[in-house]
């Protein structure tokens, strides 16, 4: 820790009042001391960690930290804070601030300091001494660590003369001391005193701090409990060790505190479980144990995971309303949903390219197939693409039962979404099987099981009356009235014309480009793609009007920082030379590192242009047979070059509102434009893309 933090990179008066303020102050500090190589892109990389999960912790601490390849040595400064800042904590502001700075390829060695700092931070003693120091030096030592180490050196004579000394009065020379030992020596033989066992796992999306500092808080809180034993396995950056197959085995519960999924899950099914983000771990792991225990006294078996977690990994917080975890949920369905619409709707427009729009009437390549005809392999690409894609529906329903319940609501949520295509339910029909097969999953294992029917649970009992229940509920209860309502959708898709048809495309632009490929994002991708089931000319308009808005975002960043490359940062150029790509290729998440960096300007200047290629979509009438693509399925596209200019014009829209933006914001502060003009960086010194940044190959 002696190389990591010294003086310089210690603030005991932080004037900052915001988070991106005190992030940038206590940086400088790091890029004098040569810590940090760009400024800007280092605060990119914490402020995309930071659009992650808010990282204020109860107690005024607040820990903004990254990875980054901007980071030269893994390195820590601290700032205190008189006002407090908001570091988005449940208690309120944070006055203890530390930033955590580790490179990209940080080695083990570094990255447990760094764990260790974490865990003092859930000392109170450690906490109350910082707020009480007088001087940068002495609040470095002590983050060092190097008081601790004075005192525990100094106690250690202490406590090794301890055990003498006690030994004098039991000793020989007092006959009646045996006398009082038996009492004492029974107490473990009684059932009552059987220590409780709990393994748990935490870790988070960087793996540096909150993961320990679970750890840390879920074994305090374990000491604490009378007759409760604790062990965690931390998963962090640097790997983790496995905890002890015995110590798993002979556990009474697990505890997840996590939100990144956690690594061989399946260790730990067949033991009541609970299951919350990393954050709960810090804040109330007392709640936790007390939790889990009330599962083990019931008999709730929940933990019966795969190695291989959905997307959203847990129904979400306690606290979290209905809305947000129905969101995740969804969520999960659409996120396995995609690829099967990648391969198998590129399949069927393949087909259609080659074979032209009668190989859907061609015969089944398995009896009929000429190897040197092109419409024989134009209708083997139609025919398998047409297969991978009878399992949206499917998928869909079983990975929406599978975010809920986990592995248990696969079985009941493929057949709920089969289901759905047999009655001709569709796309809708397989959001309520889903939800129907999670929901009965969730009632199940809520239920009190004898111990010997507790091993069969996931495997038998809960697939078999789950499948059955939704399976009732689909054919006889809320399935027709879901076709029909699924029927109804399509013959208005079908007569859309006109005005309707633009008011819709623009509908449909704005929530493509709200949040990137967010849940409004493929909420609007999910509508487009469920019309491809059984198109026609209104779906096939809404899909070319979906596509087209997405690709709008990154190609304008990247117009824009063409064009206006002053107004952005070194790393937001870069950025933007890739973004050209991205939004070529229908890939809306091109532009997040930009709206990540300066949200209040990018969001509404993509929606702008988004609006506006969706609308021009619709009036143009232009359709698209593939669901994903980019120029690439051009050739697919009705009225293609009408379409071009379609995506040409919302691109021009956003671009010149982002630069319009970011130019008045720079004339409005004349102090900082001599500084942005000489490094050629933006003001705000929130740059482009962060190391956790991730860019997915859908929209």
């Amino acid at each position: 820790m002696s190389d990591m933090i010294t003086a310089d990179l210690v603030d005991l008066d932080l004037a900052a009042e915001t988070k991106e303020a005190a992030a940038r102050s206590l940086a400088e500090r790091m890029v004098t001391l040569g810590r940090v190589t760009d400024l800007d892109g280092f605060l990119a990389d914490v402020a995309a960690r930071e659009a992650q999960m808010p990282t204020g912790l109860d107690g005024g601490i607040g820990i903004p930290h990254c990875r980054s390849a901007h980071v030269s040595e893994p390195t820590l400064a601290f700032g205190r804070s008189a006002r407090g800042i908001d570091f988005g904590a449940p208690d309120g502001p944070a006055d203890l601030i530390f930033l955590i700075a580790a490179p990209a390829g940080a080695d083990d060695a570094h990255l447990a300091i760094l764990s260790a700092l974490a865990r003092r931070l859930m000392n109170e003693d450690f906490t109350t001494a910082l707020r009480s120091a007088t001087d940068a030096t002495a609040a470095a030592s002590l983050i060092r660590g190097e008081d601790a180490a004075r005192a525990e050196s100094d106690a250690q004579p202490k406590a090794e003369a301890e055990p003498a000394a006690s030994a004098g009065p039991a000793g020989p020379a007092d006959p009646e001391a045996p006398a009082a030992e038996p009492p004492a020596a029974e107490e473990p033989t009684k059932p009552a005193d059987r220590v409780f066992r709990i393994v748990a796992v935490t870790s988070c999306p960087t793996g540096i701090a909150h993961t320990y500092m679970a750890a840390e808080a879920l074994e305090q809180a374990g000491q604490q409990a009378a007759g409760v034993e604790v062990v965690v396995e931390p998963q962090g950056s640097a790997g983790f060790n496995r905890l002890d197959p015995a110590v798993i085995a002979a556990a009474d519960a697990v505890i997840f505190a996590h939100d990144v999924p956690v690594r061989e899950k399946e260790r730990f099914a067949g033991k009541p479980t609970v299951d919350v983000g990393v954050k709960a771990g810090i804040n109330r792991p007392a709640e936790l144990i007390a939790e889990v225990r009330g599962k083990a006294e019931r008999g709730e078996i929940t933990g019966t995971a795969s190695d291989h977690a959905s997307p959203v990994d847990n129904a979400g917080e306690p606290g979290e309303g209905y809305g947000t975890k129905l969101r995740k949920w969804l969520m999960s369905g659409v996120s396995y949903m995609v690829p099967f619409v990648a391969a198998g709707g590129l399949l069927i427009a393949l087909g259609f390219a080659i074979g032209g729009y009668t190989i859907n009437k061609a015969p089944s390549v398995a009896e009929h197939f000429i190897w040197t005809d092109h419409t024989s392999w134009a209708a083997l690409l139609f025919q398998v693409g047409g297969l991978a894609f009878s399992f949206l529906v499917p998928v869909l329903a079983g990975y929406i039962a599978y975010g809920m319940a986990d592995r248990p609501g696969l079985v009941p949520g493929f057949v709920g979404g089969s289901i759905a295509l047999t009655i001709n339910a569709g796309f809708l029909g397989g959001l309520a099987a889903g939800l129907i097969a999670g929901g009965t999953v969730m009632a199940i294992q809520r239920l009190r099981v004898p111990a010997p029917l507790r091993g069969i649970m996931p495997v038998v009992v809960i697939p078999l009356i789950s499948s059955a229940i939704v399976g009732f509920l689909m054919f006889l209860v809320v399935g027709k009235p879901i076709a029909s309502l699924q029927k109804a959708l399509t013959d208005w898709l079908s007569g859309l014309s006109g005005a309707n048809a633009i008011i819709l495309g623009v509908i449909l632009g704005l929530m493509m480009c709200f949040d990137l490929g967010g849940p409004l994002n493929k909420v609007a991708y999910a509508f487009a793609v469920g019309g491809l089931a059984n198109p026609n000319e209104g779906s096939l308009k809404v899909m070319a009007a979906v596509m087209a808005a997405g690709m709008v975002p990154p190609l304008a960043m990247a117009l824009a920082t063409t064009v206006r490359g002053r107004l952005f940062t070194r790393t937001e150029r870069e950025n933007g030379k890739a973004a050209w790509v991205l939004g070529a290729s229908f890939i809306t998440e091109g532009a997040i590192p930009f709206a990540a960096a300066d949200p209040l300007r990018v969001i509404p200047s993509a929606m702008a242009g988004g609006a506006v290629t969706g609308g021009l979509s619709m009036l143009f009438e232009c359709t698209l047979r593939a669901p994903h693509g980019g120029i690439f399925v051009i050739p697919l596209i009705g009225n293609p070059f009408l379409y071009l200019i379609a995506i040409a014009a919302g691109t021009a829209v956003s671009a010149g509102l982002v630069i319009l933006l970011k130019g008045a914001r720079k004339t409005g502060r004349p102090d900082q434009a001599a500084e942005a003009g000489s490094t050629g960086g933006a003001v705000t010194g929130d740059g482009g893309a962060g190391a956790d940044a991730k860019i997915p190959v859908a929209v």
